[in-house]
């Protein structure tokens, strides 16, 4: 039988859920956590291998180790990071503010990564995305492909929920992309969304919601939702949990899946790889393995735009 090994690199909130998901995806035989906090990432290691012994559970060895075991893992998540502070009465602190301490923080994670590796798929979801994936594909001779953000996947997922709750239909029929910046200028590409194969303009003639579908709503709203779950609860964990799961599964089964994750954008929508954002890409198992540049009108390429110019702005400011 073969070993399959998934390595996460930071085991905080973020850290704790996806080690919790991609356990129960029952598709690795190592799963080995990395913390500046030792004791953490033992204690993490601890307390779910005391679920193994759940029927419906495989016998995962789940240990806590150092970059040295990062040698021969499949995948490795990286949720290692300064972590978003909830403030009373605002909403969340942009992400480009952590920019500066994560980056130095990426560029440390990398540095012991690939004194070990360059084979692993790595999976990025450290704030501001955008930004940290960017570093991480351009500073360390890593294999194209072989390192992607979540991105906008999560708040694609949201997006999917609000427009099957308006339609009293299963999100998993919704098809739609949220697109560019994982962030405030993160906007739906309205005009390809379906639901069902129907467009949402036939949506709103068909499936006779109480009223149609508030576009300007709808595209505020999934921005805006990150922030409700943010500061009634603290943090954010449970979505983005189930999005490295699904990211993790994609690539360890080829599934070809395709999702909204970050990478460096070279030769589409104007950007020649001054910035890494998020745009539909086919997920297997060699990484990302395909970027698809999906349409856009004209509102929503210039939307596109001036996402590009706030990432780079960012970009800007840790360099």
């Amino acid at each position: 039988m073969n070993q399959t090994k998934l390595a996460i690199i930071g085991v905080g909130h973020v850290g704790s859920q996806v080690l919790t998901d991609c356990s129960h995806l029952n598709l690795f035989s190592d799963i080995v956590l990395i913390d500046s906090n030792d004791d953490t990432a033992r204690g993490e290691a601890l307390d779910h291998r005391h679920a193994l012994a759940a029927s419906y559970r495989t016998n995962s060895k789940i240990y806590a180790s150092d970059y040295a075991d990062c040698a021969d893992a499949d995948i490795i998540i990286i949720s290692a990071g300064v972590s978003e502070k909830p403030r009373p009465g605002e909403d969340m602190p942009p992400r480009a503010l952590m920019g500066k301490e994560n980056a130095i923080e990426i560029r440390k994670i990398m540095t012991g990564i690939t004194q070990h590796t360059k084979d692993a798929i790595i999976i990025l979801i450290t704030n501001p995305v955008d930004t940290i994936t960017y570093i991480a594909e351009t500073e360390f001779d890593y294999p194209k492909g072989k390192i992607f953000g979540t991105g906008t996947t999560l708040d694609t997922f949201r997006y999917r929920q609000i427009v099957a709750a308006h339609y009293q239909v299963d999100p998993k029929n919704v098809s739609g992309y949220i697109m560019g910046e994982h962030g405030s200028t993160a906007f739906p590409a309205l005009s390809s969304t379906t639901v069902g194969a129907l467009t949402l303009a036939q949506c709103d003639a068909l499936l006779a919601p109480a009223e149609p579908l508030d576009l300007e709503f709808v595209s505020q709203e999934v921005v805006h939702t990150a922030s409700d779950v943010f500061n009634w609860k603290g943090w954010t964990n449970s979505g983005i949990g189930e999005v490295a799961a699904a990211l993790a599964r994609a690539v360890m089964l080829d599934e070809k899946s395709i999702f909204p994750v970050t990478a460096t954008v070279d030769g589409f929508y104007n950007c020649h790889g001054e910035a890494a954002f998020s745009m539909p890409c086919i997920i297997g198992r060699n990484g990302l393995e395909k970027q698809i540049p999906l349409p856009l009108d004209d509102e929503e390429y210039e939307k596109l735009q001036l996402s590009i110019k706030d990432i780079q702005h960012t970009l800007q400011n840790v360099r």
